[in-house]
């Protein structure tokens, strides 16, 4: 993970695609987000981070730990970038955008995670790159 270089934070990180991979990785998530003044809203870029990090893991690579998935995460002023990459396919993320989860459902809910919580989504067109806004 890289240190920041300028007033902004930035990290970036390759992942091995595992659901261990990820929870280590927020070890040093929450050890920079309280080093950060002023930053009241981690829940909500945790929240927006791990899902996509777990979509990327769960249903892009299929968690195979031979695979691998990229996280660039980017605070500006008040303005929070995220971009999640894996070695997946993709998806069509237009079709399962425009879809909900029911109720009984067990999964199904991170798209709607991921618009409730960012202020801006977007894939690439393979679905396997989302990046996100949030601005605090």
């Amino acid at each position: 993970m890289s240190r920041p270089t300028r007033a902004d934070c930035e990290l970036r990180t390759a992942l091995p695609a595992t659901l261990e991979a990820i929870e280590a990785f927020f070890v040093e998530f929450r050890r920079r987000c309280q080093s950060l003044p002023g930053w009241a809203t981690c829940f909500a870029t945790e929240l927006l981070v791990r899902e996509a990090l777990t979509n990327a893991v769960v249903h892009g690579c299929g968690a195979d730990p031979g695979k691998q998935v990229r996280c660039t995460l980017r605070l500006n002023d008040r303005r929070l970038f995220i971009a999640v990459e894996d070695d997946g396919h993709g998806f069509d993320w237009r079709a399962a955008s425009s879809g909900a989860a029911s109720f009984p459902d067990c999964s199904g809910r991170g798209i709607e995670i991921l618009r409730r919580y960012a202020t801006r989504v977007r894939y690439n067109d393979r679905g396997n790159v989302v990046t996100m806004i949030k601005r605090f």
